[in-house]
């Protein structure tokens, strides 16, 4: 019998579930953040686009086979509309190269859903990134009078 999905009744709540669960390499608890619909999606940094539960199942499963994943989140922007948020992160991940631990930057956008069983991830979408911290660009307003 499947286990319950705990409720999380927050988006933040839900992001924090998430990371907490891809830190620990806890796979169970990294999937009970995702939605029940089949039409959930996952894009990792360079990755193809995959689609329902059983490919992103599979892709941290694969992820998790190298150990855990140190990302912190920071940056983050919300835009919140009805049943719907939508988070833009930068996302901290320590990775281990040839001198040692580095960090890499990358760039996600999480989007979430309220539910029945509270709020719940539907797509994780994460860009490769670079050695250095991104910066955010932010187009001054233009007044023409």
């Amino acid at each position: 019998m499947p286990k319950s999905k705990p409720p999380l009744s927050s988006p933040e709540d839900t992001e924090h579930a998430f990371y907490d669960a891809l830190q620990h390499a806890d796979l169970d608890r990294l999937m009970a953040c995702w939605s029940d619909e089949d039409d959930i999606v996952c894009i990792h940094p360079g990755g193809p686009r995959l689609l329902g539960h059983a490919a992103i199942r599979a892709a941290f499963e694969a992820v998790f086979a190298n150990g855990t994943v140190k990302a912190q989140i920071e940056k983050v922007r919300r835009i919140e509309v009805g049943t719907t948020s939508v988070h833009s992160v930068v996302e901290r991940v320590e990775v281990m190269g040839n001198d040692g631990p580095q960090t890499a930057w990358v760039v996600a956008t999480n989007v979430y859903a309220k539910t029945a069983l509270g709020w719940r991830l539907v797509a994780h979408h994460a860009s490769p990134g670079t050695r250095d911290e991104p910066v955010d660009v932010m187009a001054e307003p233009q007044v023409l009078h």
